[in-house]
């Protein structure tokens, strides 16, 4: 049976006095647990002892740590999680430099749904899409679930965080003309990978981490291997002229030591989002992204005839309900459909015979 107390301090005068927080006194497996309860109202010591009894009844740990556990603790353990499994960490990193800036500091017990309400009222004030707010929203979720897995746990529940509608899918894509406008408008270091996404549709990440060693310039063969790929699959394409053609420019150009096909003077590039805006502003399509280029390769390699299989294959697509989403259907799409319905209708004969009704009188 547990207990509640204050404790007494001594003063440097040889007095006692008692304070005036209140403590608990309660028992695991025979051994007794001392714990401040952080309050000097008796009711709510009285209902953290109850709480920590419950627990013990139940047969779980009492929790008396997971009042010491904070965000950031959890939020480094995720980081963790996905260096130990090989994962890419800067997704994780972006979504947890977003949640320190509401959560940082506070204790994991006190991150509770209607906290958790308030981040995403903040989020959409901010004007952030629900896509990314979601994507945030399941790092906090599990940062959680790692907790829960600790031994000893690191927390006692998962808060339940709900998820925004998202409404935000792009569906952005190239007409051929606004590929040629954008390769004649952005630099000509990042011409050839402006054409190697828009033949290929691969990912930015995957185009500016290709290696020499997964390239095959007799065959025309390019390669990924397994880690490599956001599905974690390897994949295989054989490339077309014009784009063996860049590869062998690319590989008479390339820099000493540098593994990378595609280089800034023998450095890896990063990414190149002031040329690529400036780009699209001098071809008078502004807004676009690399991926429209990975959505438009797609649609193309539809429409060209590629079996649905194939053309999964050479983008690296692994869900058909994301691969649907990205054959999109344009505006002279609808219009050729429409014309192609009225040829046909047009080839129809009028097989029906009008039989006139005849009345015959009694």
């Amino acid at each position: 049976m547990g207990m509640l107390y204050r404790r007494k301090n001594k003063k440097k005068d040889g007095s006692v006095v008692e304070g005036k927080i209140w403590w608990l006194k309660y028992y695991q497996n025979g051994k007794p647990i001392f714990e401040s309860s952080g309050t000097t109202k008796k009711m709510k010591a009285k209902k953290l002892l109850e709480q920590r009894e419950g627990r013990i009844a139940d047969g779980k740990d009492p929790g008396v740590h997971f009042e010491k556990v904070l965000f950031d603790e959890l939020a480094q353990d995720l980081l963790t999680d996905y260096r130990v499994n090989g994962k890419d960490e800067r997704r994780a990193e972006i979504s947890v430099d977003n949640l320190e800036g509401f959560f940082k500091g506070m204790r994991a017990p006190a991150i509770t749904t209607a906290k958790v309400k308030e981040y995403m009222e903040q989020r959409m004030e901010d004007g952030v899409t629900h896509g990314t707010i979601n994507r945030e929203l399941s790092a906090l979720k599990r940062m959680f679930n790692l907790g829960v897995q600790c031994t000893p746990p690191k927390v006692g529940q998962v808060p339940y965080i709900p998820m925004l509608k998202e409404n935000n899918v792009r569906k952005g894509f190239f007409e051929h003309s606004e590929y040629l406008a954008l390769l004649k408008a952005i630099s000509e270091l990042y011409r050839p990978i402006l054409t190697f996404g828009y033949k290929t549709g691969w990912r930015k990440g995957e185009i500016l981490g290709l290696t020499w060693d997964r390239v095959d310039l007799r065959e025309g063969a390019v390669r990924l291997e397994v880690g490599e790929t956001k599905n974690k699959e390897a994949r295989t394409i054989y490339v077309d002229e014009e784009v063996l053609g860049l590869l062998k420019e690319q590989f008479k150009k390339r820099s000493l030591g540098c593994p990378y096909v595609f280089h800034r003077k023998g450095k890896k590039i990063a990414g190149f989002v002031k040329a690529w805006a400036k780009a699209c502003g001098t071809a008078k399509i502004p807004g676009r992204i690399f991926h429209d280029l990975r959505r438009t390769a797609v649609r193309n390699m539809v429409r060209a005839g590629i079996p649905e299989r194939v053309a999964m294959q050479i983008s690296g697509h692994k869900t058909r309900s994301v691969f649907d989403r990205y054959n999109i259907v344009s505006p002279d799409d609808l219009k050729a459909a429409a014309s192609k319905q009225e040829a046909y209708l047009k080839t129809l004969k009028d097989d029906t015979t009008v039989t006139p009704t005849v009345t015959i009188a009694d």
